[in-house]
C-alpha cells in the first residue's frame, strides 16, 4: 500500500517560509521538517505570489475575479514572449539566406 498523504496547517507552512526568508538553508529545513525540498520551495513560491491567499485549505478558494485578472496578465505576458520569439525567428531566417 502507498503511504498516506500528510497534511500541514497553513500556520506550519507560513512559519517554514518565514524561516527560509530569514536565511535558513532549504535542504537543512527540509530534513528537519521531514519534507522534500521541492515542497518547501513550492510553499515559498505560493507565498511570494500572494501571501493572503496562499494555502487556502478546504473550502477557501481564491476570488474568481482576482484569478481571472491574474490569468489575463499571464496570458498577455505569454503572448508578448511568443511574438518576440516569432520576430526573432523571422530575423534569423532572413539573415541566414
Amino acid at each position: 500500500m502507498g503511504a498516506t498523504r500528510r497534511k500541514f496547517s497553513r500556520e506550519f507552512k507560513l512559519e517554514a517560509v518565514r524561516q527560509l526568508e530569514a536565511g535558513r538553508r532549504l535542504a537543512e529545513m527540509a530534513r528537519e521538517l521531514g519534507v522534500h525540498a521541492t515542497v518547501l520551495r513550492r510553499w515559498k513560491d505560493q507565498v511570494v505570489v500572494d501571501a493572503q491567499t496562499a494555502f487556502p485549505g478546504n473550502g477557501r478558494m481564491r476570488d474568481p475575479e482576482e484569478e481571472l485578472r491574474r490569468l489575463q496578465r499571464e496570458n498577455a505576458q505569454l503572448r508578448a514572449e511568443r511574438d518576440f520569439l516569432k520576430k526573432t525567428a523571422a530575423f534569423f531566417a532572413r539573415e541566414s539566406q
